[in-house]
């Protein structure tokens, strides 16, 4: 009995003793593939660190008004006789844009003309008379002041009959109208509204720290989308009151508009543009990375050649010949300024260090790499530089 029990023990030692050697020799022949298998490379697209000129900007935003723009309305009241306006129409200064109903008073203008025609001749015939000693001076001043009162009339009559036209004020593009033929209108009642869309101003706001890099005549420009501001204009007023809530300093700028492209009340993107700077240090922003630890970049830099610890490896290593050459390494910085898509680097980098500007997502320190830059930011954006 005794005997059968140990040649049990023995035969179940041996069993579990089996099972772990088989499960050690596994995990450790997994391990050693592992470890031998090449690491494929991660493809990136970087960018040299170079010192180049450098433009800085202020950049804020902005709302986009008419130089000139008013709400027409009527001076009196009346009946809409004739409309002389379509939507969208450019007219001129003067141009009659609304004629109300003025019967009354050409007929009350033609009886002051000829009643003024009558005290005219009157003045006439009392002066000759007094020039020949038969009328009196009584009698010519009296004359004189009729023939004055009644001139007096008709210029009175023909600014009411002028009050009955609408006319345009400057020259610009006038909007849809609001009254239709026939409508009595009142004085207040807007009838159109009309914008001057050649030149327009803009009104925005910077940070008080920042009120002595503005000055009058400062170029500005002005976009409707980040990165793309065509439109090209200049400081024409600067508030010399700083707003105490807000901290924050007004500005207005007049714009160049002879296509029409901006409206009033359209929102804009402002980069009031400053004195260059020969010799900063900058890299596109898509080359930076944010985290809790603070601000880092990529760095490409020749991969260290490890030792074959091994027969076996050393024949790995000379079988594969493609193995990468390069690797990425996480390098904190201390970033400045940021504008035009780049951002001032003042510590962490040196000049000629190749950074990852694209790709850098599925990177961690010390990832293979290959470089590959027909795609990238920097070629994109010195491309649209280029077409502009």
């Amino acid at each position: 009995m005794i005997k059968r029990l140990i040649i049990a023990l023995v035969l179940l030692v041996l069993v579990v003793g089996g099972i772990v050697g088989f499960n050690m020799f596994r995990d450790n022949a997994i391990e050693q593939f592992f470890a031998n298998m090449p690491v494929s490379a991660v493809t990136v697209a970087t960018d040299k660190v170079q010192a180049a000129p450098w433009k800085p900007g202020i950049e804020t935003i902005g709302t986009v008004g008419a130089s000139q723009g008013v709400d027409l309305t009527v001076e009196v009241n009346g009946i809409v006789k004739e409309i002389g306006f379509s939507a969208n129409q450019h007219v001129k200064a003067g141009d009659i844009l609304i004629q109300l109903d003025d019967t009354v008073q050409r007929a009350d203008l033609a009886a002051a003309k000829t009643q003024a025609d009558l005290d005219q001749q009157a003045l006439d015939r009392a002066t000759e008379l007094r020039r020949r000693g038969v009328g009196s001076d009584v009698a010519l001043d009296a004359a004189r002041a009729t023939a004055s009162t009644s001139a007096s009339q008709v210029q009175k009559l023909q600014a009411v009959l002028d009050q009955k036209q609408l006319r345009a004020p400057f020259s610009g593009t006038i909007g849809i109208p609001k009254v239709d033929n026939g409508q009595y209108v009142a004085p207040g009642n807007i009838v159109a509204t009309l914008q001057d869309l050649d030149t327009m101003r803009a009104d925005f706001s910077v940070p008080e720290q920042q009120l002595g890099l503005l000055k009058i005549g400062q170029p500005v420009q002005f976009g409707l989308a980040e990165g793309d501001m065509p439109f090209k204009g200049a400081i024409v007023g600067i508030d010399p009151k700083v707003d105490p809530q807000s901290r924050l300093v007004s500005v207005r700028a007049e714009i160049a508009n002879p296509e029409g492209k901006l409206s009033p009340g359209q929102f804009v993107r402002v980069r009031i543009v400053l004195p260059e700077e020969n010799g900063v240090v900058a890299v596109p922003q898509t080359a930076l990375t944010s985290s809790l630890y603070g601000d880092f970049v990529y760095v490409v830099r020749p991969a260290a050649k490890p030792e074959a610890a091994s027969a076996e490896a050393g024949a790995a290593q000379a079988q594969s010949q493609a193995e990468p050459t390069l690797s990425a390494h996480q390098v904190f910085v201390k970033v400045g300024r940021r504008s035009e898509g780049r951002v001032e680097i003042l510590e962490g980098v040196k000049l000629d260090d190749e950074l990852v500007v694209a790709g850098q997502n599925r990177l961690s320190n010390g990832t293979p790499v290959k470089v590959d830059n027909t795609v990238s930011p920097t070629a994109s954006t010195n491309a649209q530089a280029a077409s502009k």
